[in-house]
């Protein structure tokens, strides 16, 4: 079998985002034809009015995906459940399936390489683009691995992905669910949790009560669907709030945490912050606890109608830290499918 072309799957991924939906359905498959996406006759390049390389996973062979996946499950296989990444680092928040606010993330903050970033989850489920979107960030990561950190938010779950949508968009593109289990294997290796320098810690959601040292993560299976309860739920679920302690989640999984959990956890590990992502904030980010714990979001105008700005979090060194604020790619600018009735927004 031959080698996997990176270089070529970044450049349709990074392009996909031109396409019209119908142009994301899947083609016959053609003995002989090693890379279905090349460029049709006639065509000399791409362009907004005439799409000639559709998206990357539903016109490749339907092997390659598959391939792309497995390739970068082997990648996460040597990763820790707490990967140690250096300054200088880009800290991103949730994306949902936002193909076109990730470029412009992109555009923001730098292209990979220049820039080494973390994405701390939730890449699928509630916008248009989940497979494209998690489709680049995979291509990124097996082309460039050491300059991307893809974490596991509560959104890379078999249960939660045929709820709010990611399921339903495999099918439909593909007519099968064939690269949502594809993808759901990945789910199941992304890591943890990422730390920065030794002092400051990412994670998608927030502290379980069940974890009082990062060596605790560390020791978490978490090649599996992420459970109901404990404390791995617990870090991709829980969201701080002004109580003493703990306090039931409203969300049905994960906990409430408040400041005085929050300086325990960081004074006990040697920390300087804590970054996390799972809530909306209007403003980007939000700093809480003197300080200690950041939101960062980074899906603006989150679902299409929220109105909000979104983030980046840019560490220079530990002591060194810039928010870079961005906004929605206007509708005049992105393909927007055509609409439907959906249940996933909010």
């Amino acid at each position: 079998m031959a080698p996997l072309d990176l270089d070529k799957y970044v450049e349709i991924a990074r392009l996909c985002k031109y396409l019209p939906e119908n142009d994301l359905k899947v083609r016959p498959r053609r003995r002989g034809r090693d890379w279905p996406g090349r460029a049709g006759a006639g065509a000399g390049g791409l362009g907004r009015t005439v799409p000639v390389v559709p998206a990357l996973t539903p016109t490749l062979r339907r092997s390659l995906p598959q391939r792309l996946c497995d390739y970068v499950c082997d990648l996460l296989l040597e990763e820790s459940n707490v990967q140690p990444v250096s300054t200088p680092v880009t800290v991103c928040g949730d994306i949902h399936g936002q193909f076109y606010d990730l470029c412009e993330l992109f555009r923001t903050g730098g292209q990979v390489p220049d820039t080494n970033y973390i994405f701390m989850g939730d890449f699928v489920d509630r916008g248009y683009y989940s497979l494209e979107t998690f489709t680049y960030l995979l291509a990124l990561k097996a082309k460039w691995p050491d300059r991307i950190t893809l974490l596991r938010g509560n959104h890379e779950s078999r249960q939660i992905t045929q709820v709010y949508g990611f399921y339903d968009e495999c099918q439909t593109k593909y007519g099968n669910a064939n690269a949502w289990r594809y993808c759901t294997k990945v789910f199941d290796m992304l890591t943890i949790a990422a730390l920065i320098d030794e002092q400051i810690l990412c994670v998608h959601g927030g502290l379980s009560p069940d974890i009082k040292t990062l060596d605790q993560i560390r020791t978490i299976e978490r090649n599996q669907e992420i459970p109901h309860k404990g404390a791995f739920c617990d870090l991709v679920w829980s969201d701080p709030e002004d109580v003493d302690t703990w306090a039931i989640s409203p969300r049905g999984a994960g906990w409430l945490f408040g400041a005085k959990v929050t300086n325990e956890f960081v004074h006990i590990n040697n920390l300087k912050l804590i970054c996390r992502a799972h809530q909306l904030v209007h403003e980007g980010y939000k700093f809480m606890f003197d300080e200690k714990l950041v939101t960062v979001w980074s899906a603006p105008n989150y679902c299409y109608r929220c109105g909000n700005i979104a983030s980046i979090m840019v560490f220079k060194d530990v002591n060194t830290r810039e928010p870079k604020l961005f906004r929605a790619v206007p509708d005049s600018e992105r393909v927007i499918p055509p609409r439907t009735t959906t249940p996933y927004f909010l």
